[in-house]
């Protein structure tokens, strides 16, 4: 599977200027791309002020999404903040190309930026089925925590979206690492870059990693567009070779 993961600088609650800009950078997206995976809060980023920036789900971003895929003939990936039912959702989007949109609520809500006492948390995880390949997509703090990505030979892609602070990026690149080593699988990891609003900076560092945990593809703190070919067949003969996940503890997630 071919990927892509846009790397983006975010315009401060301005939904129509990130879709404008992103529109430009997806110029450069190969036509023979599968998947298209943009930040966390692609359209805001990271706010609280969730009343005057939500969308519904007939909303003029998840419009755009759908078009996007449809243009590409490829998935499209990110988040948005959505409202639906007097609540709030840092909701990721799974936009397929012929038009099914699949969702997933955060689960882990970043208390430290108090994210819990705006959204709702989401329940459950998602696993997507997607041209041959079985995908868990989450969202950003989902990262630091391995039970909610565990593995138990459920997925060959692992995707977190993330508006993730330069301060922290030691973490964000080495439990990225982790996540593909101990799950076996492929990792993608998409942030944004430049400065938002509350002060923070945002180094990107988004990376492309395979099943051992080795980097395949990263960038620094420009605005850029990652590409890798994924190989199923390699994933599949490494966990035959290396048949780790067998002898996992055994428990159930409640999710």
């Amino acid at each position: 599977m071919k990927v892509t993961l846009i790397q983006s600088n975010i315009h401060w609650e301005d939904a129509k200027a990130n879709r404008e800009h992103l529109d430009l950078l997806l110029q450069r997206v190969p036509g023979d791309t599968d998947l298209v995976v943009l930040p966390e809060m692609f359209t805001t980023g990271f706010t609280m002020h969730a009343a005057g920036q939500s969308e519904s789900m007939s909303g003029a971003s998840l419009a755009w999404m759908k078009e996007k895929a449809a243009s590409l003939d490829a998935a499209m990936v990110g988040s948005l903040i959505i409202r639906e039912d007097d609540q709030y959702y840092n909701r990721l989007i799974w936009q397929m190309p012929d038009g099914a949109t699949i969702c997933y609520d955060k689960k882990h809500l970043f208390t430290y930026a108090r994210e819990h006492e705006t959204y709702t948390p989401g329940q459950r995880r998602i696993k997507v089925a997607y041209r041959g390949w079985d995908c868990l997509p989450l969202i950003c703090y989902d990262l630091r925590f391995p039970v909610w990505s565990r593995n138990i030979d459920e997925y060959h892609l692992l995707i977190y979206v993330a508006n993730w602070p330069q301060v922290r990026s030691h973490a964000w690149k080495t439990l990225l690492q982790a996540r593909a080593i101990e799950n076996q699988c492929y990792v993608l990891g998409v942030n944004r870059v430049g400065w938002d609003d509350s002060g923070h900076y945002y180094s990107g560092e988004s990376c492309i990693i395979d099943y051992q945990g080795e980097i395949m593809a990263t960038t620094k703190d420009d605005e850029d567009l990652l590409y890798a070919d994924l190989d199923q067949e390699k994933l599949v003969h490494f966990r035959g070779q290396y048949a780790f996940l067998q002898d996992r503890d055994e428990f159930r997630l409640l999710g």
